[in-house]
């Protein structure tokens, strides 16, 4: 009885989507987040009778064959890096992207991540760090004393000086973007890692060919639809008592021939 193996593997299947939808209500109010679809494949196949086949006399083929699946699995989850709306927070350091690109972080071994959340502030030392203290990079250094900070467009980092009636630049912030987005490996926090399937990461100022542009005090919001979400989660709520009752039906068929006589 291969209906209870098969079931299974769709029961299996189904819990995974249920995960990955979770997920993503789960992170609606995410700053940048991007929302995950899992896409699925069937499994191998018994060929109790190849397509084209010779069936009979006078080389009679089969047209179709005979071929029983023996389920589903779960082939991949992709990001999926629609642009989530713009929200305003009045915050100076908070900096959208508008358009591909990431913001380069510093991690503590020394290694670079890459995030999209620009909910910046300043640390001890006046250096741009994210929430939980990691630089931005290349480095930017707010000095004391600044009444104003103005980020272009373009990435360009201005002060005003309480002393001086210009504006004074300290720094060029840069965008990272990536052949394949969705190759990039999450690890929680809003950041993201380099592998080998997103490829290297070409860096270059915000409003470059193919980058985009900053924004001042905005923050992107998360992409995550919640009508299309529940309208998901649903659907996958329903394959899974479809599948339930599969290996139920295939049980009352095992129940029905236990008791031949």
């Amino acid at each position: 009885m291969r209906a209870l193996s098969i079931a299974a593997t769709g029961m299996l299947a189904q819990q995974t989507n249920v995960e990955v939808i979770s997920n993503n209500i789960a992170n609606m109010s995410t700053t940048a987040f991007k929302r995950q679809r899992a896409e699925f494949q069937d499994l191998m196949y018994q060929q109790v009778s190849r397509p084209g086949a010779i069936v009979g006399g006078q080389d009679v083929r089969s047209p179709s064959g005979i071929q029983i699946g023996a389920g589903v699995k779960a082939g991949g989850v992709y990001r999926i890096a629609e642009q989530g709306a713009m929200t305003q927070t009045g915050n100076r350091y908070d900096l959208a992207i508008d358009g591909q690109g990431y913001f380069r972080v510093e991690m503590p071994n020394g290694t670079d991540a890459y995030t999209r959340a620009g909910s910046f502030q300043l640390s001890d030392q006046g250096e741009l760090v994210t929430s939980e203290g990691n630089r931005i990079q290349p480095g930017i250094t707010i000095p004391e004393g600044a009444i104003d900070v103005v980020v272009s467009k373009t990435g360009e980092v201005q002060v005003k000086l309480s002393d001086q009636a210009e504006l004074q630049t300290v720094g060029q912030l840069e965008l990272a973007t990536f052949i394949n987005e969705a190759g990039l490996e999450a690890i929680g926090g809003n950041l993201l890692l380099e592998t080998a399937a997103s490829g290297q990461p070409t860096v270059s100022r915000p409003g470059e060919p193919g980058v985009g542009t900053l924004t001042q005090g905005f923050l992107e919001a998360s992409n995550v639809n919640a009508v299309s979400e529940i309208t998901a989660l649903i659907a996958a709520q329903r394959a899974y008592e479809m599948n339930s009752r599969s290996i139920k039906t295939a049980d009352e068929m095992l129940a029905t021939t236990s008791q031949l006589r």
